[in-house]
């Protein structure tokens, strides 16, 4: 179940906020996770058994690595870790490592192998990386394990994080599901306008760009002025999609008390791709940092332990988004300029900011044509156009799209996105910070709670599009 589709915002919404009042303060965890299991079966069906086989697997670890001695709890914790991981790896790897070694032994002439094809669980990539951060953080001490199985199908299941984001570890969770003391009204007050603003976002500004997207990608031999178009059109979509997504967790999360985290920061300002990486999906950036990048060695050790840590995590970071050869290079890309920008010392320096900035911008734009592309040779045919002039009229489909309001929101994103980090311009799209201005809060959010009702309309009259990240 999306967020923007009339389902969920005429009936599921309200209904989970009417029960969420009507009933004691003490029920929120029992409202969430009710609902939120409802929820995922309704877009999941049959793997919410999965799910819950999930949860009570690791709840019962969580028990068993706080009860048992020191010396037998990492028997525990990896034995957990390792069929978390192996759930992850057959339900969405089980089909591209068999379509790789069948093309191997078809070019080897051994004849063909079983491709095996698997229906991807929505978000299991995010609920195991909360199953993961909960029994890890359990064995590291930092928080004791969840007694109450109700607070930890919340934790795990809760709807507004479950599909999508933002990550949520459980540190930072914990001690916000067990209390449930709060002004439910003013929650609300807080929580609607940061949800009607992500609805806007991914509505209004995001689907009105993916055709756009999508026509210039599906083009057999993409001009150089198709090509950046597409180009452009997904990097304005991709950013809005999800970060629309994130604004509406949050906003949500808020309604019922609960804080997530953060998930963007102006990214397309950043100045290098070591800053675009502090700013962009920044739950997953830390989550890699703490769980994969710490405890491989982070930079102690070395050069070249350093620069293999970082290809380790950006090779994963790319296979975590998807199960194709262009998540991987989408990944080595980015590891590869990471690499480069600290053995020059470009990635800590924040000089030329303004040069920088727009050089940034054009390989964050590079890469995701690998990241959007339906292959290799597809995503090569339109780096080629972008990188040498082929022609510049613009495919038949794309110009019709192209036509209207389209041209000039495409000018909006690209100017919101390269601007200066202000308030106005930052704060506003990536969500307003504690440190703004009350009068400034106040006033986004009226426009907010003002954009609400058209943004609904357009959700019910649009074609349904669900978020992008509901494919990871």
């Amino acid at each position: 179940m999306s967020f923007a589709a009339p389902l969920f915002l005429w009936y599921f919404l309200p209904a989970v906020l009417l029960a969420s009042w009507i009933l004691p303060h003490r029920a929120r965890n029992g409202v969430l996770a009710v609902f939120s299991l409802g929820f995922y079966a309704v877009g999941g069906k049959e793997f919410v058994l999965l799910l819950l086989a999930l949860i009570a697997v690791n709840y019962a670890a969580g028990l068993a690595i706080g009860a048992l001695p020191l010396r037998r709890r990492k028997a525990v914790v990896v034995a957990t870790v390792l069929a978390d991981l192996a759930v992850l790896a057959v339900w969405k790897y089980a089909g591209f490592a068999s379509t790789a070694v069948s093309s191997i032994a078809s070019s080897l002439g051994l004849g063909d192998t079983r491709v095996v094809s698997l229906a991807l669980p929505i978000g299991i990539s995010f609920f195991t990386f909360h199953h993961l951060s909960y029994v890890v953080d359990v064995y590291r001490g930092v928080r004791p394990p969840m007694r109450n199985p109700l607070t930890f199908v919340t934790y795990i299941a809760m709807f507004p994080q479950l599909v999508a984001g933002p990550i949520v570890r459980y540190h930072e969770i914990a001690d916000q599901l067990n209390d449930a003391r709060r002004d439910r009204l003013a929650d609300f007050a807080e929580g609607f306008p940061r949800f009607a603003w992500g609805l806007f976002k991914k509505v209004a500004i995001a689907d009105s760009l993916a055709p756009i997207a999508d026509a210039a990608f599906a083009s057999p031999d993409p001009s150089t002025s198709t090509a950046w178009i597409g180009a452009l059109a997904y990097t304005g979509q991709i950013y809005f999609d999800f970060s629309g997504y994130s604004d509406m967790a949050i906003g949500l999360g808020m309604m019922f008390g609960l804080r997530l985290p953060e998930n963007f920061a102006r990214p397309y300002s950043a100045i290098s791709v070591t800053d675009f990486w502090r700013r962009w999906h920044q739950s997953l950036s830390r989550w890699f940092r703490d769980y994969l990048y710490v405890p491989l060695g982070g930079n102690r050790g070395g050069t070249f332990r350093t620069y293999r840590n970082l290809s380790i995590v950006f090779l994963t970071t790319g296979l975590w988004h998807g199960a194709a050869w262009t998540f991987v290079i989408w990944g080595a890309f980015h590891g590869l300029l990471l690499i480069i920008e600290r053995a020059t010392g470009l990635g800590s320096s924040d000089r030329w900011a303004g040069p920088r900035r727009a050089i940034t911008f054009l390989l964050v734009v590079f890469g995701w044509v690998l990241f959007r592309a339906e292959s290799l040779p597809a995503a090569g045919r339109m780096l080629q156009a972008m990188v040498t002039p082929e022609g510049w009229s613009i495919a038949p489909d794309v110009a019709v799209l192209l036509s209207g309001h389209r041209i000039l929101l495409l000018v909006l994103v690209l100017a919101s996105t390269l601007l200066p980090a202000t308030w106005v311009t930052g704060r506003v799209i990536d969500g307003l910070q504690d440190n703004t201005p009350v009068w400034a809060r106040r006033s986004v959010r009226g426009i907010a709670v003002a954009l609400a009702p058209y943004a609904g309309i357009v959700a019910v009259a649009g074609t349904f599009s669900p978020f992008l990240y509901f494919q990871f």
